[in-house]
């Protein structure tokens, strides 16, 4: 019984010592240039911070579909072709651009 589990013992810590040689070997680093994960973000007229949903709808129509609220403080989501504009109540807390627009 001593054998087998020495065996045992053995072939988990060789496993053991392969994976973590192996993953740190394949492991890549991605780096992201700060501010770049917005793309255009600047030459883009979006929805701004504080704007009410009257203004938002005024301004870019009716929203391709929504969601919510949820939670408390209600956050609910208005999803356009280009960007997701997320309400606080009736007020913008933030605007997404969806990736590769």
């Amino acid at each position: 019984m001593n054998k087998l589990l020495s065996v045992a013992l053995t072939a988990s810590l060789t496993l053991t010592g392969l994976g973590l040689s192996a993953g740190q070997a394949l492991a890549d680093q991605v780096k992201v240039p700060v501010m770049s994960q917005g793309g255009d973000r600047e030459n883009r007229t979006l929805p701004r911070t504080g704007q009410n949903q009257s203004a938002v709808r005024q301004r870019f129509g009716d929203p391709t579909g929504t969601r919510g609220p949820v939670g408390q403080p209600p956050i609910t989501q208005w999803h356009y072709d280009d960007f997701v504009v997320y309400f606080e109540h009736n007020h913008v807390i933030h605007t997404v651009m969806k990736p590769g627009r």
